[in-house]
């Protein structure tokens, strides 16, 4: 037997954002754009030469370097022109923030994904317990039947028609179950714990806490456009190209390198001190390849945009629409329903073991039941999920849970 270990959804995304092995190699990338931006930063280093006579042939002597021979000594600096180390650092900062954005993507998708299995889970093993009921009750009037049949007071073939109504309950109750485990095997990828998770809801509140919302569509669609990670991750990469054409362009302006040499004898006069320069001709852009690339990325970033946006704002108004779709269904499910049906349930079962009802009227009801009482639980589960995945595309507590 696996441990079992209750948490509700709170104690689940702490566990998420302490454990999750995919959330923490995303750190790992958010520390690396930051180690990007002090790359950037970083200038070339200033490169120093020197010359010493290696052979004075008016003295016939080597390495003539002293008060009355020859030696030099210079140092030059590349100073960048045209602005390019700061949007070289623009644009990692940019890249940086992207990294960040992405690490909001995949949080978001993970407490999504997390949510859903654990809504899953919870209104699955709802429908488990009315199976293992109904499976209880049957097997106890299933042991009575095999006793009268061994007498002779009850056909075989009721016998049979029970056997068959309780094996198709334990089919059911296997195909729920296999739903189940794969649910809490992702619940335990998601959160890093190795206990099979047990959803703790205060159902009534839960189910509350989606039965209306304040926001009209355009208003959730104005959260989208502010929250949502992937629509702010495509914009900020737009953003970003517009630094980098920016940058590629700034690379066309020509650096100047300064510096100066000390030479003791060879130049025009002794001890002679110089300031040195050179600059690059500009004959041609040698650049322009590179910013025409950067340009047509920078017109692909904008459809994308414009795309992603229609993409996310069609999501969200199909999400409304499944949302308001579950709404009707949910309210079918009345207050007083699952009361009612228990007490039929009781009623039937009561008449058929004093015999007032045959086996057919039973078994007949009894699928009835089971179907209903699995079609509610699997009602509910669709309506939160449902206001789940309004929430994810806004990236914003329109229902809370």
């Amino acid at each position: 037997m696996y441990s079992q270990k209750a948490l509700n959804l709170k104690e689940c995304e702490i566990a998420l954002k302490k454990n999750n092995l995919q959330l923490i190699a995303q750190q790992y990338n958010l520390e690396a754009s930051k180690a990007q931006i002090i790359q950037a930063k970083v200038w070339q280093q200033p490169i120093v030469s020197g010359e010493l006579n290696f052979y004075n042939p008016e003295k016939g002597i080597f390495f003539d370097a002293g008060t009355t021979g020859q030696k030099g000594f210079a140092i030059q600096q590349l100073i960048y022109m045209g602005g390019k180390k700061q949007n070289e650092i623009a644009f990692a900062k940019s890249n940086s923030q992207l990294a960040e954005l992405q690490f909001e993507q995949v949080l978001l998708s993970l407490k999504y994904q997390l949510a859903q299995n654990f809504s899953s889970v919870y209104f699955d093993s709802q429908k488990i317990k009315v199976l293992n009921e109904q499976i209880e009750k049957l097997e106890s009037l299933l042991g009575a039947y095999n006793e009268q049949a061994k007498k002779g007071n009850v056909s075989l073939k009721d016998v049979v028609r029970l056997q068959t109504l309780v094996l198709g309950l334990k089919n059911e109750k296997v195909s729920i179950t296999k739903d189940i485990i794969s649910n809490q095997q992702t619940l335990s990828l998601i959160t890093g714990i190795t206990e099979i998770i047990e959803p703790v809801v205060n159902e009534k509140e839960l189910l509350d806490t989606y039965a209306t919302t304040l926001l009209s569509k355009e208003e959730m669609k104005k959260k989208l456009i502010e929250n949502n990670p992937d629509y702010l991750w495509t914009k900020k990469m737009m953003e970003s190209q517009e630094l980098y054409v920016k940058w590629q362009r700034s690379l066309n302006t020509p650096d100047i390198t300064l510096g100066g040499s000390y030479d003791q004898a060879g130049g025009a006069f002794k001890n002679q001190v110089n300031l040195t320069f050179a600059v690059p001709l500009p004959l041609w852009r040698q650049n322009k390849g590179n910013v025409a690339v950067a340009k047509a990325q920078l017109e692909q970033s904008k459809t994308n945009l414009a795309y992603k946006k229609q993409e996310l704002e069609n999501s969200l108004d199909v999400a409304c629409l499944i949302w308001q779709q579950q709404m009707q269904q949910y309210k079918g499910i009345t207050s007083d329903m699952k009361q009612d049906l228990e007490k039929v349930y009781e009623g039937i079962l009561s008449n058929f073991q004093k015999r007032n009802i045959n086996l057919l009227e039973f078994t007949d009801f009894l699928e009835s039941y089971n179907e209903a009482v699995i079609q509610q639980n699997e009602i509910k589960k669709q309506w939160v999920i449902s206001g789940l995945e309004i929430n994810y595309i806004t990236n914003s507590q329109i229902f809370k849970q």
